[in-house]
């Protein structure tokens, strides 16, 4: 990756930042890039379903996703319109994903973990004209779940369901379309195109459509892979789903566009079946969120896999503990594994480490401007650029950067300013060198008698205590501080640790408001399917525990 890592010189004091330029964005499509790879590389392995004993190489993959562009283009989608996939991770998923861009439709990404309700307003929100869905996963009915809800959506004409017969008859491609047709769809494409819509997960109301275009994400892709030093020799485990950014975008987009090989280990995370596939596949790459890390790294078979091959990766999706960092490159030989930064509106990655990075930036920092990217510190009150070395809240700018919320005019402005920085609601601190590292979310950083308390300092102190596998700090109201810092712990398989013992770690190594008031144990933490800590529900839950309504509305 000659010259990918190729820094500005830092812009005096202020905590603002450029990505190198001396690799140009890509300029296209994201048909044409893979027909590139397809070109290039024809018999090379394009993907591997582990759990589907599928394998299709670069010339077969082409196929697959120009049968089904076919199939579609007759159906009558046209350019614009909006097509849902509603499915986990299958091969399936990925011709669809391709299919769509192929001839324009704009795929909308629905979470497999939706009911009905959510689905009824993703559906209704965006317009779609069609759904494309598995039938049923982890014990929910999806046939029966839109069959429920297809009244209540007059946008939607069409459903069909992975391996009934008319989803076999889209896959077999159609001969009323001819290759020249299909081209002349293709061809007329621009990179500025909406292609994607991507429903980010809100605490409060209804989810917002974020609106990427084939160079929003495409670019994406490209980026974050050429800064692990992708090429088509390499191979990618990704056990993240689909449905989000970090499936979809960091792990195929970033494949094709290098012509390297998506491995799927399975429908649903599962950490035996990532590590079975990283040693069967022989993947040199995995993609994961720290508790899919940790998850694997707490096996009791661990060491009995093969993961010599692995070499890269991507950490990401929430804030990565330091020790984990460690033990994925000590124990999983990820030498080169990077951390990455962003968010569903930014395609989604604002900034990465990489792999020549020291140590302490590779586990401390989430890395610096990525390619073709702004990044600046604000005040979250005044909007001005903070001192490097000051919190305040990380803005972004770039052709990373949403079109849009899909019809929100007014929460696209409320996110993205006259100036083109979507502000991110995430707390961050931009060192000397430009690195930056997020201290928390501005709603969730906690204001105890004045004193600001930033979760993922405490998170990461509480991490070094040998009987702690895994913490997250939340505020909880109190009538005299107004907030109170509560930590949630996992401990080690074995060990035995009690609040007295947690408090007495932290005495006299952190400052006394830093030292939580309350400690909880529990087994897990409230999860979105993405692997985020739904701190929000920690919150609720622990108030109530703790009889602290009356405090709250106080």
């Amino acid at each position: 990756m000659p010259g990918a890592t190729v820094y500005a010189r830092a812009m005096g004091e202020l905590a603002e930042d450029r990505g190198p330029t001396d690799v140009a964005l890509l300029d296209d499509t994201i048909p044409a890039n893979l027909e590139r790879a397809i070109e290039h590389y024809p018999d090379h392995e394009a993907l591997v379903a582990v759990h589907q004993d599928i394998r299709w190489t670069y010339r077969q993959f082409g196929d697959h996703v120009r049968d089904i562009a076919k199939s579609l283009m007759h159906a009558g989608l046209e350019p614009g319109d909006r097509l849902g996939l509603w499915a986990p991770n299958y091969a399936e998923w990925t011709l669809v994903q391709y299919a769509t861009a192929e001839i324009g439709v704009i795929l909308v990404n629905i979470n497999p973990a939706y009911r009905t309700h959510e689905l009824e307003y993703a559906l209704n929100q965006s317009g779609c004209k069609w759904l494309i869905a598995a039938p049923e996963f982890k014990g929910s009915d999806y046939v029966a779940m839109v069959a429920e809800i297809a009244d209540r959506v007059p946008s939607l004409e069409k459903a069909v369901f992975f391996w009934t017969d008319e989803w076999n008859h889209l896959y077999e491609g159609d001969e009323y379309v001819s290759d020249d047709e299909l081209n002349a769809r293709r061809d007329a494409l621009q990179p500025d195109d909406p292609i994607n819509i991507q429903y980010t997960s809100g605490t409060t109301g209804f989810p917002k459509g974020a609106t990427l275009t084939h160079r929003n994400i495409l670019n994406n892709g490209y980026f974050v892979a050429e800064l692990q030093g992708f090429n088509h020799g390499d191979r990618l485990c990704i056990p993240v789903p689909f449905y989000h950014c970090f499936g979809m975008v960091m792990g195929n987009l970033g494949c094709t566009s290098h012509a390297a090989t998506m491995v799927i280990p399975g429908d649903a995370f599962d950490p035996a079946a990532v590590l079975r596939a990283v040693e069967e596949e022989r993947c040199t790459a995995l993609y994961g969120v720290p508790t899919m890390f940790i998850a694997e790294l707490g096996l009791p078979d661990f060491d009995s896999y093969d993961l010599s091959s692995l070499r890269t990766g991507v950490m990401a999706g929430s804030p990565c503990p330091v020790e984990v960092m460690k033990q994925c490159v000590d124990r999983m030989h990820m030498d080169d594994v990077t951390i990455c930064y962003g968010m569903t509106e930014t395609s989604p990655v604002s900034t990465q480490t990489l792999p020549d990075d020291s140590l302490h930036h590779r586990t401390a920092t989430v890395g610096r401007a990525h390619p073709h990217v702004e990044v600046r510190i604000a005040d979250p009150e005044t909007g001005e650029t903070m001192q490097r070395g000051e919190t305040g809240e990380f803005c972004t700018r770039g052709y990373s950067v949403m079109q849009g919320y899909w019809n929100e005019s007014q929460k696209t402005r409320a996110a993205i300013d006259d100036e083109g920085w979507m502000h991110t609601g995430d707390l961050a601190v931009m060192a000397d060198d430009g690195y930056c590292n997020i201290v928390g979310r501005i709603k969730d950083m906690v204001i105890r008698g004045g004193e600001n308390i930033y979760p993922r300092e405490i998170e990461e102190f509480l991490y070094t205590h040998p009987d702690i596998e895994d913490v997250q700090a939340i505020g909880v109201p109190d009538e005299r501080y107004g907030e109170e810092l509560m930590v949630w712990v996992k401990v080690r398989a074995g060990a035995t640790i009690d609040e007295d013992e947690v408090r007495e770690f932290c005495r006299g190594q952190i400052a006394h408001f830093k030292v939580p008031r309350y400690v909880k144990f529990v087994g897990d933490f409230p999860m979105t399917v993405t692997g985020k800590v739904r701190k929000v529900e920690m919150r609720e839950q622990s108030i109530a525990e703790l009889g602290l309504h009356s405090t709250e509305t106080a």
